[in-house]
């Protein structure tokens, strides 16, 4: 990832130039300490400036709504004190000029405003896009005195700047950052007189390629061309912040899936080592039994009593309450067989559903780690029953999109998580449809729609092929792959999401 120099910063403002100046400002919105959304209308046109200080992505834009829905930005009920200021002195200010500093990442915006009494007043937000010391910073442009900044910059942190409300508004001091290292690599193969031209145009052919753009597409060869340079801008790094945001929400998923995992596999351990302990409901019941065929002995109030074991074809000693007959230690051992077996079934009615669980935990797992997009990890929070702060709250509820590819004509579906899986089963599968899904491994169900016709073997096993790809399979082994007609499907009551049972399959090892 390259960062945003002095050049392209100018290039966004000379392209962006006649919608800022006159443009008022609707909205401040403040979404994290260090990114800030203000809502411009000009010429009839309402646009969102995306300001982003973080050290690692620094960088300003006009946000489509496609790339706002990249960047995950989730506006705070309660606004940063820092918001509330700007809110205070600039939401319906007209922007009046706007203009780079000179060989400096700052641009500056200029409001014209009016004071608590009514008098006029003009003020600067400077938007600094300089690494760790990005900063916005607001003040009086009359005065230069700092109103307020994104965050204050004491002499424990700078012995050359200060910045905080009160204090007046320098700029940095002079450094070299002008121009990037990428720029001035793409410049190297040029003359002295051709490197000037390009740094002095007014006009831009803006491409992105890979890790890198560029303003000048001629000079990054096999770029894609961009429309413009906000595009340019936006598309580049919104991609950039959807894989940060991925990275950090899959880790904190991962985190509570694997506690959850854990908790879920002791409890099958322990539930399972006790049974094997203290599994004793056989032994009761033949013990009842032989007491019973022993009655005759007569051997009442005693300690024990020598029988032969005709299960086992040999003579045992069973202990005995010498408080009680022969008669009733029968009925006693029955009733330790009553009690031994009733816990025995609860607790394979709990080890059932706890296998269940750990299968739907380790989907959950799964869907986690081959997530692409943000919308996926918001599905999978919403399964885990972790509460997310949602802007509006009257949005509907948006449609489960599942993921199709097309086979010799044949549409098959690929569930990318629990919640996907579930709708391919209850709503998209027909009776005639087949599914197919890994043995024994976490994976996506597939769902190939056949319309009436009969997929031939070469499409099924395409089939059992996609059903691999998209598992938790390590890649070198075999794995078996089961399939079936969707009417042979079965979700059994209070299941989780994208859990089914099935019969008649078949399996194919891929």
């Amino acid at each position: 990832m390259i960062n945003i120099d002095f050049l392209t910063l100018k290039a966004f403002l000379i392209e962006n130039i006649d919608f800022l100046i006159g443009a008022r400002i609707q909205k401040i919105q403040q979404p994290t300490r260090k990114d800030f959304i203000l809502s411009l209308r000009s010429v009839g046109k309402s646009r969102k400036l995306y300001i982003n200080i973080y050290p690692q992505i620094y960088h300003i834009c006009f946000m489509s709504k496609e790339n706002e829905e990249k960047r995950n930005l989730i506006i705070p009920q309660k606004p940063p004190m820092f918001c509330m200021l700007l809110r205070k002195y600039l939401e319906g200010a007209k922007i009046s000029d706007a203009k780079v500093v000179d060989k400096e990442r700052i641009l500056e915006l200029h409001f014209e405003t009016y004071d608590e009494l009514s008098q006029e007043r003009f003020l600067c937000l400077g938007i600094e896009l300089m690494g760790k010391h990005s900063n916005l910073i607001l003040y009086d442009k009359e005065s230069s005195v700092i109103i307020g900044c994104a965050h204050n910059v004491g002499s424990e942190k700078s012995r050359y700047r200060e910045l905080q409300g009160g204090l007046k508004y320098v700029y940095p001091p002079k450094g070299n950052a002008g121009l990037s290292v990428e720029l001035k690599k793409q410049f190297s193969g040029l003359s002295e007189k051709q490197a000037d031209d390009y740094l002095n145009r007014n006009s831009f052919n803006p491409a992105i390629k890979g890790e890198r753009y560029t303003l000048f597409s001629e000079l990054l060869e096999g770029s894609s061309p961009q429309l413009n340079v906000n595009q340019m801008l936006d598309n580049y790094y919104s991609f950039y912040q959807e894989q940060i945001n991925l990275k950090i929400e899959k880790t904190k998923l991962i985190e509570i899936a694997n506690a959850k995992l854990k908790k879920c596999k002791n409890s099958v351990s322990k539930i399972t080592s006790l049974l094997q302990k203290r599994d004793n409901t056989d032994k009761y019941k033949l013990y009842g039994d032989l007491l019973t065929a022993n009655l005759y002995k007569k051997c009442d109030f005693q300690k024990s009593i020598e029988v032969f074991d005709y299960v086992n074809n040999k003579d045992i000693i069973i202990e005995l309450n010498e408080n009680m007959t022969l008669s009733e230690n029968a009925q006693r051992y029955y009733k330790l067989y009553t009690k031994s077996k009733t816990t025995k079934e609860k607790s394979e009615g709990m080890l059932s559903s706890l296998y269940i669980e750990k299968e739907y935990l380790e989907n959950i797992l799964y869907s986690i780690n081959t997530a692409s997009k943000l919308g996926d990890l918001k599905e999978i929070k919403t399964e885990l029953g972790l509460d997310t702060e949602i802007v509006n709250k009257t949005k509907k509820q948006e449609k489960t999109v599942v993921e199709k590819v097309l086979i010799d004509n044949f549409e098959v579906y690929i569930g990318k998580n629990n919640k996907q899986n579930d709708y391919i089963v209850s709503k998209l599968a027909k009776d005639e449809d087949y599914w197919f899904h890994t043995r024994l491994c976490a994976g996506s169900h597939i769902l190939l729609k056949t319309n009436g016709l009969e997929p031939d073997e070469k499409i099924i096993f395409e089939c059992c092929k996609l059903a691999r790809k998209f598992s938790s399979a390590s890649q070198p082994s075999k794995v078996g792959v089961i399939y079936t007609k969707a009417k042979n499907l079965r979700k059994p009551p209070a299941a989780p999401l994208g859990y089914v049972t099935y019969k008649n399959e078949k399996e194919i090892l891929v």
